[in-house]
């Protein structure tokens, strides 16, 4: 019997139990409650009953969900059992940055390596993997089997860079160049515009400091 299909957004949720359940554990709990969980994600107890439904039957009626059971189903449902490995495309200010984020490896991700056409101008940085110049990357995404990869390069260079990367086999890619990238329907893009989540936290905070204050 074929394992359903989790909606995206099913997934992004089903992520964020994990990263409680992971808490929990380090913590000591064996159970939670499904109000406990739902609270601590930001969602309602029928949403997440329906989630954690994609992954199998959980729970127990009056007592909750077991922690490291459902945590490992987690991991075993979004394939993070082993680590995933991943490459960085842009090893420049941000890049090398994210390099620095250990939170990849606890959620079961493997930055491999870097890869940047101005390797020369990159000498004596400090950067925690092996760093490849661009002309290397295909050889390295097949020799390895990556399908995941962050790009972190300028607007203009960020298309032919996903021309390269999908060429080479790359399926998914968490995208913080600030483009639209046009790519196959069957890789996934991932936008992460840090300027546009600022401008839509400045929306809503010039929106609350408009809003007429309630008399007392």
């Amino acid at each position: 019997m074929e394992k359903p299909v989790i909606p995206q957004k099913s997934i992004y949720r089903i992520s964020l139990y994990g990263r409680c359940l992971e808490r929990l554990h380090e913590n000591g709990h064996e159970m939670v409650s499904s109000s406990a969980l739902a609270a601590a994600t930001g969602v309602k107890s029928s949403q997440l009953r329906r989630d954690l439904a994609y992954l199998g039957t959980f729970g127990t009626r009056g007592r909750g969900y077991p922690v490291e059971a459902l945590r490992k189903a987690i991991h075993e449902g979004l394939g993070r059992v082993q680590l995933q490995p991943v490459i960085m495309v842009g090893a420049g200010n941000l890049g090398r940055a994210l390099l620095r984020y250990e939170g990849f490896k606890k959620g079961g991700y493997e930055i491999l390596a870097a890869f940047d056409s101005a390797v020369e101008s990159l000498s004596g940085r400090k950067i925690s993997v092996p760093l490849y110049s661009s002309e290397e990357l295909p050889g390295f995404v097949k020799k390895h089997k990556v399908q995941m990869a962050v790009l972190c390069v300028p607007g203009e260079y960020a298309q032919e860079a996903v021309n390269v990367m999908v060429d080479a086999g790359i399926q998914g890619i968490l995208n913080f160049s600030p483009v639209v990238l046009q790519v196959p329907a069957d890789v996934t893009v991932n936008n992460v515009d840090l300027s546009l989540e600022l401008e839509n936290l400045n929306y809503f905070i010039r929106k609350d400091s408009k809003s007429p204050k309630k008399s007392g």
